[in-house]
């Protein structure tokens, strides 16, 4: 193997370790790749402003609206109630059989998420009733991570058409798709997870119910659930969420965009960054409209939450300050891509990874490499973000070779990007875990089967679109 591939290997590595050790990515990822770049004997300073820089630029614009919308909107749903009340009305209206517990615990996270919550609201939001549902059934409460995470970090995430997430929203600013691109695929992989997901879990709990295991005794985080509370009716807390879905799909799919309205700006001095093509902004578009219609029917449902400015400030600017992390952690992560792909190695890792071709297709190589990249970097949005920034050129152009569409490119994209991305390491797995306050000990390993399950699917779709050609 040549030097200049271990100096890549060498990188990634520290890049995980560091990020498995707590350390934050927007400061590690950029002294690995510069650590990359001079030992292949590029200048430090231009590595740094010019290749890392350069690009997490580049990503910021074009989905910091998304990220800070999207919290914004997961910080009004949670602060107002309108989060609680669905998932208490689901969890509660469905009862305590241990199919039904679990069936309850999944459905209330998947209409969050599905609904544009972000999946770090979900886990506060869900959490609570899902433990004190456990809790009084006397079922372990070790599975409920598992369970949050089928309905939270799978199907509504990457799978279904139309969901709001970003792990949706990325693929539309390379493939020029949008957020409903390859539907059948997306449904088939959604019914598998599900299925398969709900029965491994089932199986899990009976088991335990046979051998006579119980809550446990916990101490940390245990829910404190107010059945007094007074919450929106639950029909009028899914309003903002069905008016997510239903403003960004009108949008998608009956405004028509002027394919000229990009040309005064591209001739404006100092502005660079101006995108090529309008198909490439109009989902990211339509989203930053449904979103603003969300929130502010969130604060008009809730505003017995928000009745004064000092609570509209507060909810406010913490959905926006909260959305930076996670655009940072990101942006870091496709700088670092970035410089990793001005390497010289990376010529041999890039014809490894596009090599792979079986099908006669390049699905297979995009799932192996989108969801590798996820895993090493602990996250699905940086992970798809680094491997599409590096090869969505070659892939697109293998695609129109075959005369294949860049739709069924898109969703096998987004649902390799969920896959091995809940890696211990995992953001959102840390988080998931400290708010249950368990262990990677007590309940990862229910956790990474759930991960195994997302990563089969996407293979299964992409063997269902070589046979048949449905997507």
């Amino acid at each position: 193997m040549e030097i200049s591939v271990l100096v890549i290997i060498l990188s990634l590595a520290g890049l995980i370790f560091f990020a498995y050790r707590g350390f934050s990515v927007i400061m590690m990822a950029p002294i690995m790749a510069l650590l990359a770049a001079t030992l292949s004997g590029l200048a430090i300073m231009p590595s740094y402003t010019e290749l890392f820089m350069g690009k997490a630029v580049t990503y910021i614009k074009a989905f910091f609206p998304i990220f800070m919308l999207g919290a914004i909107f997961g910080k009004v749903m949670e602060d107002t109630g309108l989060a609680k009340s669905i998932a208490k009305a689901i969890i509660n209206g469905l009862g305590k059989d241990p199919n039904k517990a679990i069936i309850s615990v999944v459905i209330a996270a998947s209409v969050l998420t599905y609904g544009g919550v972000s999946l770090f609201v979900v886990v506060f939001a869900v959490y609570p009733f899902a433990a004190a549902l456990f809790k009084e059934a006397d079922y372990p409460k070790r599975l409920v991570p598992a369970i949050i995470a089928l309905g939270a970090f799978t199907a509504t995430m990457d799978c279904l058409p139309g969901t709001p997430q970003i792990q949706n929203i990325i693929p539309t600013a390379y493939f020029g798709t949008n957020l409903y691109a390859a539907p059948v695929a997306g449904l088939l992989g959604a019914a598998i997870i599900y299925v398969g997901g709900f029965f491994y879990l089932s199986r899990c709990l009976k088991s335990a119910i046979a051998r006579g295991e119980g809550y446990g005794k916990h101490k940390l985080n245990e829910p404190e659930v107010n059945e007094g509370l007074q919450l929106v009716p639950w029909f009028m807390a899914c309003i903002p969420l069905l008016t997510v879905l239903i403003v960004n799909f009108l949008v998608t799919q009956f405004v028509v965009w002027n394919p000229a309205i990009l040309d005064a700006f591209k001739e404006m001095k100092g502005v660079p960054l101006v995108v090529g093509d309008v198909k490439n902004v109009a989902s990211i578009w339509a989203l930053i409209i449904a979103l603003v219609v969300g929130i502010f029917l969130a604060l008009l449902i809730g505003r017995k939450e928000v009745r004064n400015v000092h609570a509209l400030t507060k909810v406010l600017n913490a959905g926006a300050i909260g959305s930076l992390l996670a655009i940072m952690n990101t942006a870091s992560e496709v700088g670092y891509g970035n410089v990793i792909s001005q390497l010289p190695g990376f010529q041999h890792v890039a014809h490894a990874l596009m090599s792979i071709q079986i099908g006669g297709t390049p699905l297979v190589s995009e799932a192996v490499s989108v969801t590798t990249l996820a895993g090493i970097t602990g996250s699905a949005s940086g992970g798809m973000a680094i491997a599409l920034e590096l090869m969505s050129k070659q892939w697109m152009a293998w695609a129109q070779q075959i005369g294949m569409g860049p739709e069924i490119l898109h969703r096998v994209a987004s649902m390799a990007s969920g896959g091995l991305d809940t890696l211990p390491h995992n953001g959102a797995v840390i988080t998931l875990l400290a708010v249950c306050g368990l262990t990677h000990r007590d309940s990862y390993k229910n956790i990474f089967a759930i991960t195994l399950l997302k990563t089969f699917a996407v293979f299964v779709i992409i063997m269902v679109y070589s046979v048949t050609g449905i997507h």
